[in-house]
């Protein structure tokens, strides 16, 4: 086995098919930061399944449970907090949170460096637009926590290289419950949408796959 790591897992596919991955070499210390946004109850709700299930159940240590608001970042308005989600053919720039991977890699080194955790792991994918998901961002970032903690942080981006049907036909390969996992930014009563652009990149990333969609979706995604 290698260095326990720190797993970002969201319940998310990629999250939740890159703590698999992580737990076939690593002790993983899934952990979990609540930002203020609307659709993270489900989320949790999502995790508890998920890890109560293989490959997770009795494999993992206790998830980690951690809160860093920017509901005093963002205006009452924005999106994210109202559950506004943007629509089925959104682009990716349109659905960006500002500072995003800054927020959650700041609580998650924290948390490491008072447990002795070295490693984070987090799960972006090739194509990534975003600003805090660049190879450059990712290793400054590790650079100014080991500085500012006086401890080592190493941030890992394993699927990096991935996309979206790569992870699934990973998580199958893995035995990983896909059809708990929850990619949605409007779930309803538990179900996907349908209808925002995480759920389309959720229905094209099976089809890429070339597997059957077993999510549940509170209405059929557009076509």
């Amino acid at each position: 086995m290698t260095a326990p790591t720190a797993v970002l897992l969201s319940a998310g596919l990629d999250s939740t098919v890159l703590a698999a991955s992580e737990a076939r070499s690593s002790r993983v210390h899934p952990v979990y930061v609540s930002t203020g946004l609307a659709w993270e109850q489900s989320e949790l709700d999502a995790l508890d399944r998920l890890l109560a299930q293989p490959p997770f159940a009795g494999h993992l240590a206790p998830l980690a449970r951690l809160s860093f608001t920017v509901q005093d970042l963002y205006p009452p308005t924005h999106w994210a907090l109202r559950g506004d989600a943007p629509g089925f053919d959104t682009p990716d720039a349109d659905v960006y949170l500002t500072g995003r991977n800054i927020v959650l890699l700041s609580k998650a080194a924290i948390y490491c460096a008072q447990h002795g955790l070295s490693h984070i792991a987090l799960g972006p994918l090739a194509g990534n637009p975003f600003p805090d998901a660049t190879p450059e961002f990712f290793g400054t970032m590790a650079h100014a926590l080991s500085l500012g903690l006086s401890h080592r942080i190493a941030i890992e981006t394993p699927f990096a290289t991935m996309d979206k049907g790569d992870v699934i036909r990973l998580g199958i390969e893995l035995g990983v419950p896909l059809a708990l996992t929850l990619s949605c930014m409007n779930p309803q009563n538990g179900l996907h949408c349908g209808q925002c652009s995480k759920c389309r990149e959720r229905r094209d990333g099976f089809a890429e796959a070339g597997v059957a969609d077993p999510t549940r979706y509170a209405a059929v995604p557009v076509r």
